[in-house]
């Protein structure tokens, strides 16, 4: 297994990351992503997501991370996660509280990072059975 930071220059390639050679049939498992997709018990998925361990994954109307409203992670309260991991796309932006304002008025925390990390973290988060939300943007 192996991973390359992303890289702006032109004679730079992009490496996507498996992360599991096998999905797991219990548990909602991120086996793979790239730069434009995100594969959850090996099924592939090219929008942004919201994923949970053990609940259907959901479509996340959200393309870019200037589009988002409070509403887009208003749509996590009804899951009640105790943490969202929010992977902010290709590089690390945090959105403005006033976004996930409703979350930490709810005692939810949001921890913020990249795509990749963000799928990673989920992974670790979900393994130690926490209830772990991922909304994962891919920017269109």
């Amino acid at each position: 297994m192996y991973a390359v930071a992303p890289c702006h220059q032109p004679a730079c390639r992009t490496i996507d990351l498996k992360l599991h050679q096998e999905a797991s049939g219990a548990l909602n498992t991120i086996t793979s992503y790239g730069a434009d997709y995100v594969a959850i018990n090996l099924q592939r998925h090219e929008g942004s997501i919201i994923v949970m361990p053990e609940s259907p994954v959901i479509q996340w109307p959200v393309t870019s991370f200037e589009a988002l409203t409070p509403e887009n992670f208003d749509a996590l309260l009804e899951l009640a996660p105790e943490v969202v991991v929010f992977g902010s796309g290709s590089r690390l932006r945090f959105p403005h509280p006033r976004l996930t304002a409703r979350l930490t008025q709810q005692r939810i925390g949001v921890e913020t990072m990249d795509f990749g990390a963000a799928c990673r973290t989920y992974n670790i988060l979900m393994s130690e059975g926490r209830r772990v939300a991922a909304a994962l943007l891919l920017e269109a």
